[in-house]
């Protein structure tokens, strides 16, 4: 069965790699199962073909055969369950990795998304000066205390898993603002995850789908 992901076709993060589509493509490359993509506009992701899949109207989607789900993590936790290399086999080296899979999404996440937004969304507005060190402070926070368990570990525990994933796709989102610089150990655990051949092959495979939806769209 053709498994089928929906994706940007011109993606705002202009090919970086950051939006969520491509947490799913880097889990599809570890596992080594192939994908075809369907591009959607900021339109058809609220026409009803696509609330069906998802009734948010977000991406991305994962359809396979009869199977139709939504939402990054519960996408990687299916792709994980199912085909091995993402979760450990032994019981509860699994459950510890499908704990940080959570902590990646609920814990550590939330605050970068935030401070993510206020860069780019909120920047003229009279309160970012006095809210946005407090959403730092928050950030460095979360940071600090992952630094401190991840140590001089590799991965989060025992060998690279969707955990390492979900966290490393989760800390890219503050490279472009440098905060990753003032954590060196954080630092290295990112590059670590875009040095793997699956990431770089899902990557790659994003940043084509922008320079083709951004084609499309100069010649519209």
């Amino acid at each position: 069965m053709t498994i089928t992901i929906t994706a940007f076709e011109c993606s705002p993060d202009r090919g970086q790699g950051l939006a969520r589509d491509t947490r799913v493509r880097w889990a599809l490359e570890e596992v080594g199962l192939p994908y075809q993509v369907r591009h959607l506009t900021f339109q058809t992701m609220k026409e009803a073909a696509h609330l069906a899949l998802n009734p948010f109207g977000q991406i991305p989607t994962f359809e396979e055969g009869e199977l139709a789900i939504f939402e990054t993590g519960a996408i990687i936790f299916h792709i994980a369950q199912n085909h091995a290399g993402l979760l450990p086999d032994e019981a509860n080296a699994r459950t510890r990795a499908v704990t940080w899979m959570f902590a990646a999404l609920n814990t550590v996440e939330p605050p970068i998304l935030e401070f993510s937004g206020m860069r780019i969304f909120e920047r003229d507005k009279p309160w970012y000066q006095d809210r946005m060190p407090m959403i730092e402070d928050r950030v460095r926070t979360r940071l600090d205390q992952l630094s401190a368990r991840l140590g001089d570990a590799e991965w989060l525990d025992g060998p690279f898993s969707a955990a390492d994933l979900l966290m490393i796709s989760v800390l890219l989102r503050l490279k472009p603002s440098g905060m990753l610089n003032n954590h060196p150990v954080l630092a290295a655990y990112v590059a670590r995850g875009e040095a793997r051949p699956a990431y770089q092959r899902a990557f790659e495979a994003q940043l084509e789908d922008w320079r083709m939806g951004s084609q499309r769209a100069a010649a519209s």
